[in-house]
């Protein structure tokens, strides 16, 4: 992976750019984040994805009932269990999300310049000249001129099926529109987005409550991803709800940036969530076109100087009904990775997209390809100084085993974790090599029952670019003694031999916990 690393700074023979890429057992560093659904949901296609490079699986609550997720929750875990891939899994709130409410489920066409009243009266049929909605403050958030934005499954940017509004006037508690474009809504829900307007309604809703206390903690979720985040204490609040619920004290918040509340107050978010979802379906509404580059490229560098896993979204809708990306789109994932992105997550392509399993495997080729660019020199040296002096122990620890890693070539580095948090700090540095993360189980008991620790951190490892965990066997020693071979360093390295990442003679970083001290050695494997 890092012995042909090339950098797009330097003079490159274009003809290098047509030889064939290696095969790697890891698809990319990068991690792929998929929505299950209606097209990904049977155990045949989850395994697809699964081997494909699928690492966290998103089950997105603002459409479908728990009985219909669990089902499909079921179906990954044997899915999980045939391909021998970990997957951990994320709960996606509704949050304030406002909808047009379709109960008949007929197709609505709207004309250009006609107008259509959008009502909280959800007693009345949705047609072409009204839209009964989930919310009754809309007439005092808005005013003439405003835009309002409306589309099944978050907007595709296509406009035959989704919509422009201009608030022509606000009448009681009906808000009058002007229509900007034809189209034919279809389906029983439309997401509506009020462009640049404040919404009064909790970040998390009663349902959303309901839905992390019971379907929640049931499946010990590993990721909240909190929809519609506004301010830090958004995430203070989910996080005051999940360590109520004993079984999710440990599950991450990431906070999902979609409208300009969340971008004015990104600093102050970012230092209380656990990791960021830069959501470019909803900011591309509230944000000019010309600006969405700009606030990807700073939230993206933002993310990786904290050390907090960034997850980028929007990536590939064409995909959803075609085999092949648009080259914009291509390009765009590939900056993507270049900009510093953890994961991709995809949404309609792998909910309804008729490709799923080929959409996860083009992402994670085309991200590759853009982490052996990728000027891992130029990042290293930018971080560190953004750390500044003194560090703190682990820091520097994480830092100097993955210069050490760089400067002899390492094929790996092995951290031993417990917690996950070196591990993480490592990855923070984005080595060009993989860092197979020994997570250590930690015995626990609530004095009713004994209990392991270390799933949850091994999971949760899985949307952090370049970390793959194993569990370690809690009866083996890290280090081994003279009288047992069998430690947990042997049972790493025979992992990373397996997975063809490391072979003989290769050298191999390693970082661990002896005592109180941390260590980092560096070990060159015989035949």
């Amino acid at each position: 992976m890092h012995s042909n690393h090339l950098l797009l700074e330097e003079p490159i023979r274009m003809a290098t750019v047509l030889e064939p890429s290696k095969a790697t057992f890891f698809p990319a560093m990068t991690k792929i984040v998929g929505t299950l659904g209606p097209k990904s949901r049977s155990v045949e296609v989850l395994s697809g994805c699964l081997k494909a490079g699928m690492s966290v699986a998103r089950f997105d609550f603002s459409w479908g009932d728990p009985k219909y997720h669990q089902e499909t929750l079921e179906n990954l875990r044997a899915a999980v269990k045939t391909t021998k891939k970990l997957c951990a899994v994320m709960l996606d709130t509704v949050g304030p999300e406002l909808q047009a409410v379709n109960k008949s489920g007929k197709s609505i066409s709207l004309l250009m310049d006609a107008s259509v009243v959008l009502t909280p009266n959800q007693d009345l049929e949705a047609s072409s000249d009204v839209l009964p909605i989930n919310f009754d403050g809309l007439s005092k958030a808005v005013k003439k001129g405003d835009t309002i934005f409306m589309g099944q499954y978050l907007f595709t940017g296509s406009e035959t099926t989704s919509v422009w509004l201009e608030v022509s006037e606000v009448n009681g508690e009906d808000v009058v529109c002007i229509i900007k474009n034809s189209a034919t809504l279809s389906g029983s829900l439309f997401t509506l987005h009020a462009s640049q307007i404040c919404i009064e309604l909790p970040t998390l809703s009663d349902q959303d409550k309901e839905v992390i206390s019971t379907w929640g903690v049931q499946n010990k979720i590993d990721f909240l991803s909190l929809s519609y985040t506004r301010h830090a204490e958004d995430v203070r609040q989910a996080r005051e709800l999940l360590s109520k619920l004993g079984e999710l004290s440990q599950t991450q918040i990431f906070a999902k940036i979609e409208n300009i509340e969340g971008l004015t107050h990104f600093d102050e978010i970012l230092q209380e969530a656990d990791g960021i979802i830069l959501s470019r379906g909803n900011l591309g509404i509230d944000l000019p076109p010309e600006k969405v580059f700009l606030f990807q490229k700073a939230a993206l560098y933002k993310c990786n100087m904290a050390g907090k896993p960034a997850v980028l979204t929007r990536v590939v809708d064409s995909m959803t009904d075609n085999l092949r990306p648009t080259r914009a789109e291509a390009t765009d994932v590939a900056n993507a990775v270049l900009d510093g992105s953890d994961a991709i997550l995809l949404g309609a392509e792998t909910l309804r997209g008729l490709y799923p399993v080929e959409t996860i495997s083009i992402v994670g080729k085309i991200s590759a390809e853009a982490e052996k660019v990728f000027n891992q020199d130029l990042y290293f040296k930018k971080t560190v100084k953004y750390v500044g002096e003194p560090m703190t122990h682990l820091e520097s620890i994480a830092s100097s085993a993955v210069r050490a890693a760089i400067k002899v070539k390492a094929s790996a580095i092995i951290c031993f974790t417990s917690s996950g948090r070196a591990a993480r700090l490592i990855a923070k540095y984005r080595p060009t090599m993989p860092v197979l993360s020994v997570v250590i189980p930690r015995l626990k008991t609530n004095q009713l029952k004994w209990s392991f620790s270390g799933a949850f951190e091994a999971r949760q490892s899985l949307i952090v670019r370049g970390l793959f965990p194993m569990l370690a066997d809690p009866r083996h020693p890290a280090e081994s003694t003279s009288a047992t071979n069998e430690s947990v360093l042997k049972v790493a390295l025979d992992h990373g031999k397996t997975a063809g990442v490391i072979k003989s003679h290769d050298r191999v970083v390693v970082c661990q916990k002896v005592g109180d001290a941390s260590v980092v050695k560096i070990i060159e494997l015989e035949d």
